[in-house]
This record gives C-alpha cells, sequence and structure tokens, in this order.
C-alpha cells in the first residue's frame, strides 16, 4: 500500500472520529434519554438512587431536562461545539488530499489533541466533572494522536 493510502486512511480517522463527535453532539438530551432509559429502564431516573457510570448519565440527563426546560437557548452552546468538531473535521480534508502542502494542520491536529489533555484536567474539576470522566475526554485526544503522527511521519516519508 503507499504511503499516500496509508496517510489518507489515517486522516480518514480522524475526519470521521470529528463528524461522529460533532453530529452526536447535537441531540444530546435525545441520547442522555435514550441512555438512560438502557441503563434503568422504566424505573426512577433519580440519580440519587444509583451509583458511578449509571449516577453519572442520569444526573447529566437530570440537568440537561431542567436547564433545556427553563433556558433552552443554552442548547446553542452544544450546537456551536457541534459545529466547531464539523468545521475542524473540514480542515483535515487538506492533508487528506495533499499531506505534504498541509503537513501544518497535521501538526496543529497533533499539539490540539495533547490540549485535550490539560483542559479536562484544569477545567474538569471546576465544573465538578467526576475524575474517570476526565480519563475519558483525554482518551479523545490520546485516540487522535497515533493516526496523525503516523500521518505525519508517512508525509515526512513522501518528502524525502
Amino acid at each position: 500500500m503507499s504511503d499516500l493510502k496509508q496517510i489518507r486512511i489515517a486522516v480518514g480517522i480522524v475526519i470521521f472520529g470529528l463528524v461522529i463527535s460533532g453530529l452526536t453532539a447535537f441531540p444530546l438530551l435525545t441520547e442522555l434519554r435514550l441512555l438512560s432509559f438502557l441503563l434503568v429502564g422504566e424505573s426512577n431516573y433519580d440519580p440519587a438512587l444509583h451509583t458511578g457510570l449509571t449516577h453519572w448519565i442520569l444526573k447529566v440527563r437530570e440537568g440537561l431536562e431542567e436547564t433545556y426546560a427553563k433556558y433552552p437557548f443554552i442548547a446553542y452552546g452544544t450546537d456551536w461545539l457541534a459545529f466547531a468538531h464539523l468545521t475542524i473535521a473540514l480542515f483535515f480534508i487538506l492533508p487528506w488530499r495533499d499531506p505534504v502542502r498541509y503537513e501544518g494542520v497535521l501538526k496543529v491536529g497533533i499539539v490540539a489533541s495533547l490540549g485535550v489533555i490539560p483542559l479536562a484536567l484544569i477545567c474538569g474539576p471546576l465544573r465538578g466533572i467526576p475524575f474517570w470522566w476526565r480519563m475519558i475526554d483525554c482518551s479523545f485526544g490520546l485516540l487522535c494522536l497515533p493516526p496523525l503522527w503516523f500521518a505525519l511521519r508517512k508525509t515526512r516519508a513522501l518528502q524525502r
């Protein structure tokens, strides 16, 4: 398989991840309602009656239910989050098409992936996010690193 094809697969994985992340940020409350139902069925959705991940999912669902009922415009913030993910995905089309010319996009992607970690570790506790959930958030940055690093290495090989 050619270096260019390998680069395109690696960058395509990143694009796919960003698009999925973006699309799933639009219907947050619907997703949390479905997840809550899958976790506890039609039993009591009171987070205080549950522990661990189930407690957290129910607490977030309850928070969104109450916030959206009183302040529906708050959801506009996650709409912008979704839009940002989709927009960032568009930038990776450039190195997908011409990795040598747009090597800088790969480098910025690596820096942004690393930046997820301090963001989660600094802002997470300030917002009351459980430690284990912050680790999940960090993992998204870490999962993006290997395909970007691989694509950057292969791009440098193409330059030679």
